[in-house]
C-alpha cells in the first residue's frame, strides 16, 4: 500500500497568534504639587488661594502706579507733596487735567505726535514689507549679503547714529534740502528699521511655497500675490510691527528734541519736558495721564487685531 502524506497543517494568521502589544505606559507629569494632593478638598483650597493671591499681587504691582498717577492729578498741589502721602485724595478735583489741556497746549502737541507717528508707521509698513517680501520670496542676487548688512546695523548703538542722522537731515545729500522742523525728519529715519524688517522676513519665510505657487498658476503676479495672499496671512505680524513702530515714535525724546526747535511743532514727549518748569506738579501729572491715553487705546485696538488675525495667518497642510 502506498502511504499518503498527511495534509499540511495550516498556520493560523499572524494577527491571531501574536500577543497584543501592551498599552503604552502613561507618561508621568511632574509638578510642584502632586495630583493626589490636589484631588482633596484641602489641596484645592490651598491651590486656588495661592493662585488668587499671586494674581492679586501682580495686578496690584502693575495697576497701582497707574492709579497713583491718575489720582495724583486730582489732588491739590500741597496734598501731592504731603508726607506721608494720601492714597485717596481729600478733595477730588479735575483742575489738574483741565489746566494741563489749556496751559500746556496739549491738543497742538498731541496732533504733532499723531502726524509724526502715523507717517512713520505708514512708510515703515510699506517699505519694510516690500523689502522683507523681496528678501524672503523673490530671492534677489546677493540677498543674504544685503540682509546681513541690514542686520549689522542692529549692532551699532543708537547714540552713535544721532550725529550722522542729524547732519543728513540738516543737509540732504544730492538735493541739499533742510528737513529740520519738518515731519520728514521723523519719517525717513524711522523707515530704516532693521528689526521690524527681519521680523517680517521671518514670518514670510514660514508661508508655504505651495500657496504662492497656486497664486502664480492662477495668473497672479508678484505684486498681486503680495497684496492678495501674503498681506492677509500676515495680519498678526503686521499688528506687532505696527505697535513697535508707533510706540517707538511716540516715546522717542532725543531725536525730536534735536530736529524740532520750533515749539509749535514739537511732539508731546518733548513738550512735557520743555513746559514742565512753569506749571504745578498736578498739572504735569495730568498732562502725562492724557499723553498716555492714546498709547493705551492703540495697544488695545491692535491687540484685538492680532488675536483676530491668528486664524487668518494659519494655513492647512
Amino acid at each position: 500500500m502506498t502511504q499518503t502524506a498527511p495534509p499540511p497543517v495550516q498556520q493560523p494568521p499572524a494577527a491571531l497568534t501574536e500577543r497584543p502589544a501592551d498599552p503604552p505606559a502613561e507618561r508621568s507629569v511632574r509638578t510642584i504639587v502632586s495630583p493626589l494632593a490636589l484631588a482633596g478638598r484641602r489641596g484645592k483650597v490651598t491651590y486656588w488661594s495661592v493662585f488668587a493671591l499671586v494674581v492679586v499681587l501682580f495686578a496690584f504691582a502693575f495697576l497701582f502706579p497707574v492709579y497713583w498717577m491718575v489720582t495724583g492729578a486730582m489732588k491739590p498741589p500741597e496734598e501731592v507733596v504731603r508726607t506721608p502721602p494720601t492714597l485717596v485724595p481729600d478733595q477730588w478735583q479735575v483742575t489738574g487735567y483741565t489746566d494741563a489741556w489749556d496751559l500746556m497746549r496739549l491738543p497742538t502737541h498731541l496732533w504733532n505726535t499723531v502726524v509724526q507717528a502715523t507717517g512713520a508707521w505708514v512708510l515703515q509698513i510699506i517699505f519694510c514689507t516690500a523689502a522683507a517680501y523681496a528678501l524672503s520670496k523673490l530671492k534677489p542676487a546677493f540677498g543674504k549679503v544685503i540682509l546681513g548688512g541690514i542686520l549689522a546695523t542692529l549692532m551699532v548703538p543708537v547714540q552713535a547714529l544721532v550725529v550722522p542722522k542729524y547732519l543728513t537731515i540738516a543737509d540732504m545729500p544730492l538735493i541739499h534740502v533742510n528737513l529740520l522742523n519738518d515731519p520728514l525728519a521723523i519719517w525717513l529715519p524711522a523707515v530704516a528699521n532693521a528689526f521690524n524688517l527681519y521680523l517680517l522676513k521671518r514670518f514670510f519665510d514660514q508661508i508655504p511655497r505651495d500657496v504662492l505657487e497656486a497664486a502664480e498658476i492662477d495668473g497672479a503676479g508678484k505684486l498681486r500675490t503680495l497684496w492678495s495672499i501674503v498681506l492677509p496671512l500676515s495680519r498678526p505680524v503686521l499688528g506687532v510691527v505696527s505697535i513697535f513702530a508707533l510706540v517707538a515714535v511716540w516715546q522717542d525724546f532725543l531725536w525730536p528734541l534735536m530736529v524740532f526747535s520750533d515749539t509749535d511743532k514739537q511732539p508731546i514727549s518733548v513738550a512735557l519736558v520743555q513746559l514742565s518748569q512753569n506749571v504745578p506738579l498736578t498739572v504735569l501729572i495730568g498732562a502725562m495721564v492724557i499723553a498716555s491715553i492714546p498709547m493705551v487705546l492703540m495697544f488695545l485696538v491692535f491687540q484685538r487685531h492680532i488675536i483676530a488675525g491668528i486664524s487668518a495667518g494659519s494655513t492647512k497642510g
